[in-house]
């Protein structure tokens, strides 16, 4: 979805190119995030003070304002297409209009921003930054969605104002422009604060959404806020001392703190971590004002005429640079395929001891779960197929049935959820807004509600009641590859955990057990594949179409090794139950269409083998995966093609077999001359419905 990226240098020069990189790096490191068009604001040259005719947007009256004197109409750029066409667009503009990059700012606030379109095709005048109007005394960035844009827009249409775009966001800045001119005509001037005018802009916007504005009126003052979308606060102090733990309040803030200092707004926290490890997760209703250098926080609420002043405390962020870099791989794609070994062992470091499973997040309502009626996995996409490998695994070790729901079909249904149930939601991200809407749905009903995230800070990680970080690492490409198998792991040791009280299981998990210390050495293994799954992918590079079957725990690897090739390679494939393929897939094998078929030795092994038979009659395209040593067994004569991957605990054989899937689909998807890491139309985290 949607990036949002700000950047302001306080008391520490900054020449005006500097600010335009930092600008266009941050968001780069947003792309993976999926998007169509960007732009940038930035302030500009000082001149004579900036007359601005009320009539473009207030009551069409006569009246005239002024800018304050130390402020001018900031710049704004904004392109369709890539970053790169972006930063072009801005270095012929600035050469045409002769503006000075190497003009130093003590002090500067700039914005940026990556839309993925929801209201209006991806052009300039739909990407953001959106503006209040003529000299652009209120900018705004925003992801979300504002669901009454249309009765604000009609009634800003009233009141004189003339809309340039097809976006729900270009009310959020002429509202701005709106609130500020009326406080202003009754009160006098000077009388009204940028937070004030950002909580009655927030008091009257429904949806969800993370902002930030940028006023001429207030220059170098920046004012974040959000409810529902990711956001973060960055703080670079450029001093010896260690903020870390630093308490935030406004009055102290903002009269106490002039070190020089460098602070970042961020939809994701790969954007900042070249900058600081230092940052704070904005929480939903909070108003971040950044102002003289201080931060000030408020407390949002609909029933307060004025917001509460509020203390909150920064994090550290565990999260390496190098994380966010492909450094020799030529894709985050590949590159995070081939870290799964070292992600597999940082999910489980500290979590296996003395042949148990230690889950300091869970530990506390493990009883609460063992007595539930059921328990509900609850995702979307490859989170959704990673808790359909674990079902059969959890309801094996505790006997509680377990059901699955994708998130937005849930709550089409409005499925019943009860107090004695379990709701278990799975998000790689954390963001995902069919997920967010389920947990809140669920937590309404009353249900003991369980987080499993890849991202510490993230909503689902502070709605849920507890949880499980899967520390997969940042995961930049869009395809899911080691987060999958990350989250099918934890849910595999949540499944030890809570079935740990039952002794008749115990010596198969203690069999599980030593089979996940041993996991990320076989994943090593089906790695060196890679070579046998390109040339696989170079006999099917001009296939239109391609089935997967699976049963028992592999039938998730068949929905998912579909997916990734569905996301990346453009190319229509289905995963399918192979216990279905008589009830019309059968219809569809021909010489031409390429089948594969997951046959790795497990309970239904022998029913593969009967499905290889039939397809084989059929004169099917086979393609046969399955464990060392069984090609003779599964396509007698040599009569298909075999990709033999490495035995383990049945279990856990849907992490080995996933990845000859992902490398496939990444080897199509070069071979065909696509964009492996951004797919066409996707993005990385679903922030909207």
């Amino acid at each position: 979805m949607c990036g949002i990226f700000a950047f302001l240098n306080y008391n520490v020069a900054r020449e005006r190119r500097y600010i335009l990189e930092v600008l266009f790096n941050g968001l780069r490191r947003l792309e993976y995030r999926g998007y169509d068009s960007s732009g940038i604001a930035i302030d500009a040259d000082l001149r004579s003070p900036v007359t601005i005719d009320k009539g473009e947007g207030n009551d069409g009256g006569e009246e005239a304002s002024r800018l304050p004197y130390n402020s001018a109409p900031p710049l704004v750029f904004r392109q369709e297409g890539k970053i790169e066409s972006l930063v072009r667009s801005v270095y012929s503009e600035v050469d045409a209009m002769d503006l000075n990059l190497e003009k130093s700012f003590s002090v500067h606030a700039g914005i940026a921003h990556t839309r993925w379109a929801t209201h209006g095709v991806p052009s300039p005048r739909n990407s953001h930054p959106q503006s209040s109007g003529a000299c652009n005394e209120f900018l705004v960035v925003h992801n979300g969605i504002i669901t009454n844009y249309e009765v604000l827009k009609e009634t800003l249409i009233r009141h004189g104002f003339t809309f340039e775009s097809e976006t729900d966001t270009e009310v959020i800045p002429k509202l701005a422009k709106f609130v500020f001119d009326k406080a202003r005509d009754e009160e006098g001037e000077q009388t009204v604060t940028f937070s004030q005018v950002v909580t009655e802009v927030m008091r009257q916007l429904e949806g969800a959404y993370a902002l930030i504005f940028k006023s001429a009126h207030y220059p170098n003052e920046l004012i974040a806020c959000k409810r529902g979308s990711t956001l973060i606060l960055g703080v670079k102090e450029l001093s010896d001392d260690k903020n870390s733990g630093k308490l935030f309040h406004d009055v102290k803030a903002l009269t106490k703190d002039e070190k020089p200092k460098e602070l970042f707004f961020s939809s994701d926290l790969c954007a900042i971590v070249e900058h600081t490890k230092n940052y704070l997760a904005i929480e939903d209703n909070e108003v971040v004002h950044i102002k003289d250098g201080c931060v000030s926080i408020l407390k949002f609420d609909y029933g307060r005429e004025k917001p509460a002043s509020v203390q909150r405390a920064l994090s550290v962020l565990e999260m390496e640079v190098e994380q966010i870099k492909k450094g020799n791989y030529d894709h985050f794609m590949q590159k995070e395929i081939h870290e799964q070994p070292h992600s597999l062992t940082t999910t489980m470091r500290g979590r296996l001891k003395d042949n148990s499973v230690v889950l300091g997040g869970l530990k506390d309502h493990l009883k609460t779960i063992r007595h539930s009626r059921r328990i509900i996995f609850i995702g979307c996409g490859t989170s959704y197929n990673a808790a359909l490998a674990a079902r059969p695994f959890l309801e094996e070790l505790s006997g509680i049935p377990v059901t699955m729901e994708l998130a937005s079909d849930l709550l089409d249904r409005q499925g019943p959820i009860y107090r004695e149930d379990t709701a278990v939601f799975v998000s790689q991200s954390g963001e995902t807004a069919d997920t967010l809407l389920a947990l809140e749905y669920a937590l309404g009903n009353g249900a003991l509600c369980v987080g499993v995230t890849n991202t510490v800070g993230s909503t689902l990680a502070r709605r849920t009641h507890c949880g499980v970080h899967i520390n997969a690492g940042c995961e930049i490409g869009v395809a899911s590859t080691k987060a999958y198998t990350s989250q099918i792991v934890v849910m595999a040791m949540m499944a030890l955990a809570i079935g740990a009280d039952k002794i008749s299981t115990q010596a198969r998990r203690e069999a599980i057990i030593n089979g996940l210390s041993d996991l990320p050495k076989k994943v090593s293994e089906v790695l060196k594949l890679d070579g046998e799954m390109r040339d696989l992918a170079k006999s099917l590079i001009d296939t239109q179409s391609l089935l997967v079957f699976g049963r028992g725990y592999n039938y998730a690897t068949a929905l998912e090794g579909a997916l990734k090739v569905k996301e990346v390679a453009l190319m229509h494939s289905e995963g399918m139950l192979a216990g279905e393929m008589k009830h019309g897939p059968l219809a569809l094998v021909d010489e031409t269409l390429p089948i594969i078929v997951i046959a790795t030795h497990d309970a239904c092994f022998s029913k593969q083998q009967s499905v290889i038979q039939q397809l084989h009659a059929r004169k099917g395209r086979l393609i046969v995966m399955c464990s060392e040593g069984d090609a003779t067994s599964v396509c007698p004569m040599g009569s298909c093609r075999v990709i033999e991957v490495p035995q383990v605990a049945d279990c856990l054989q849907p992490v080995i077999n996933i990845i000859p899937m992902q490398l496939l689909a990444y080897h199509l998807t070069v071979l065909r001359g696509y964009d492996v890491d951004q797919p066409r139309n996707l993005a990385k985290s679903v922030t909207t419905e």
